[in-house]
């Protein structure tokens, strides 16, 4: 008897195949799309921007270890990390920002290269070029005020690999002014470790560089002044840090999850689409250029 209890009470999942997993992603990401439409930056493409989301889980699948991150995270979690890359009009595939496995959840992040695009865009003040570099050992770097200007000066040894002990971060304005960040290594380590949703992370561990560019552009741009168009931008732009950030507006509803399919195959979803009246979850899928 008590065995059947506890048959009864432990957690049923639901066997899917890939091709229904990606559904679900995909109907997850149509409901997403359609209820925040308003909130879309100009020239939006929505079946791109879904194509590459289904693109970019299928991707995911195919590697063993976030495969096995994926497991137990509900269709509207992803869609809810992944309608965040819109919202800020950033791309998944070209590595804009990322969509991150953790803890039961997909986690959304922006990338070294989502930030300076986010604070080229959102910028009041127009910007002429906004930058952040790794300094390792036995580069000259001296940072200081002279005359009463910031005075930054930076040369990097030829092809240096030595131990990275920081890393700074330049914005210049059209007008000539600049405002410039920096940050030592163990300034970085210590966010990363006190902040961080994700600090195990392959970002974290496979592309630190990057990380660390993206943490100093990060406090750069607080200096920044931005305008974003949205709530929803600035929501998002906020959650892309890496910190935690709780909203009821954005936050992950959680729902029974599905098991994912127990083999995985490669799966075209421009071939899937054809072989079932070209649509998928409703949207029609049509090659792009």
């Amino acid at each position: 008897m008590e065995q059947q209890e506890n048959q009864q009470t432990k957690p049923q999942t639901k066997q899917v195949t890939t091709a229904e997993y990606l559904n679900n992603i995909q109907d997850a990401l149509m409901k997403q799309i359609t209820e925040k439409i308003g909130a879309m930056p100009e020239g939006f493409n929505k079946d791109r921007f879904i194509l590459n989301c289904i693109t970019l889980i299928r991707d995911m699948l195919k590697d063993k270890k976030k495969r096995e991150n994926l497991d137990g995270i509900s269709a509207d979690s992803i869609a809810l990390c992944m309608i965040k890359g819109a919202f800020l009009g950033l791309d998944f595939l070209s590595g804009e920002c990322y969509a991150i496995p953790y803890s039961k959840e997909m986690n959304f992040q922006t990338d070294y290269k989502g930030e300076i695009k986010i604070c080229k865009k959102h910028s009041i003040q127009p910007i002429k070029d906004i930058f952040a570099k790794i300094v390792r050992e036995g580069d000259l770097y001296d940072e200081g005020v002279e005359d009463g200007k910031q005075k930054l000066v930076f040369k990097p040894l030829p092809f240096n690999n030595g131990k990275v002990i920081g890393a700074f971060a330049i914005v210049t304005y059209t007008d000539g002014s600049m405002l410039y960040e920096s940050m030592s290594a163990e300034e970085i380590e210590g966010v990363r470790q006190n902040y961080s949703k994700a600090k195990d992370s392959d970002a974290w561990k496979k592309s630190s560089g990057e990380m660390y560019r993206k943490t100093v552009i990060r406090r750069l741009s607080k200096y920044i002044e931005k305008d974003f168009d949205k709530v929803e931008q600035l929501m998002a732009y906020d959650e892309g840090g890496g910190v935690e950030f709780q909203n009821g507006l954005l936050s992950t509803s959680r729902k029974q999850t599905a098991a994912l399919p127990e083999k995985v195959e490669p799966v075209d979803a421009f071939a899937f689409a054809k072989n079932n009246s070209n649509q998928i979850g409703g949207l029609v899928l049509e090659e792009i250029e």
